[in-house]
């Protein structure tokens, strides 16, 4: 990739005299992701991808889902060392490989549907020993993706060179670890540019701690987002914008008095 076309073609004809290759143009299908271009931008979907994955499924003639996951959905692991095993309304999978390869296929397709990022994150914590109960939330969400299986991100061409982020945390969502879920998007301009969900590594005892964390971290890929756009020559007008919905910081802020929830947040 390149903005000098005489370079792209030296290089290419460089290629070619050591490698013979076969140039093909702009890419059409590339890795499983559809690349299509338009007036409005560059639109990236994996449409044949899911197809596939609904067709090894057996779901072909299944009822679509409209949500990925269920509100509140408790999943929990086995721990023979903590004493926890399976019960007889939801036992282990006699064969864990056909969930994992399922769960495999559903991560390689949040590069493209961000919005099943958390139910394949909540999934991909149960590859080792895999239960009833988890294999019927993975085709849950492969129901979920009939709905609508050309959908993909837009890379619009209008674009306004200012970064805006959005974060938020789900405090104490794992019934067993008592972690709590950071989840962020952030966008350049009109396109998602990154997004991401995963449970915190520590436990917090209050919701505004898990949120000062999540914000932490969606600060960090902000601040590597820019270095790289920078190394790429373009440079994020003005400062990034983050969004929290923290309900703990708005009570906070209408009484300023000190906290012991915010005794760590340096001033």
């Amino acid at each position: 990739m390149g903005n000098d076309d005489s370079a792209v073609k030296r290089l290419k004809e460089y290629l070619h005299s050591t490698f013979h290759i076969k140039d093909l143009g702009p890419p059409k299908f590339f890795l499983g992701i559809e690349i299509a271009r338009s007036d409005k931008g560059i639109s990236l979907s994996q449409r044949k991808f899911v197809m596939e994955i609904i067709s090894e499924a057996g779901l072909s003639g299944c009822r679509p889902a409209i949500i990925p996951i269920e509100q509140n959905a408790k999943l929990t692991y086995v721990d023979y060392d903590a004493g926890i095993s399976s019960s007889f309304d939801d036992p282990l999978l006699d064969d864990p490989l056909g969930y994992q390869r399922l769960v495999g296929k559903l991560i390689y397709l949040t590069m493209t549907r961000p919005d099943i990022y958390y139910a394949v994150q909540t999934l991909s914590q149960f590859m080792h020993k895999p239960k009833q109960s988890h294999m019927s939330a993975a085709l849950k969400v492969v129901k979920y993706l009939k709905t609508c299986p050309g959908l993909g991100i837009l890379l619009s061409r209008r674009c306004n060179m200012e970064m805006t982020a959005y974060c938020d945390s789900d405090y104490a969502t794992c019934p067993m670890s008592r972690r709590s879920i950071t989840g962020f998007c952030i966008k350049f301009g009109e396109s998602l540019l990154s997004w991401k969900t995963k449970k915190q590594s520590t436990v917090f005892l209050s919701l505004a701690k898990a949120e000062y964390r999540s914000m932490a971290k969606t600060v960090c890929e902000i601040v590597w987002l820019r270095g790289l756009l920078l190394d790429l020559g373009t440079e994020v007008k003005g400062p990034s914008m983050l969004f929290c919905d923290n309900d703990s910081a708005l009570k906070l802020a209408a009484n300023p008095v000190l906290h012991e929830r915010t005794k760590h947040i340096e001033d």
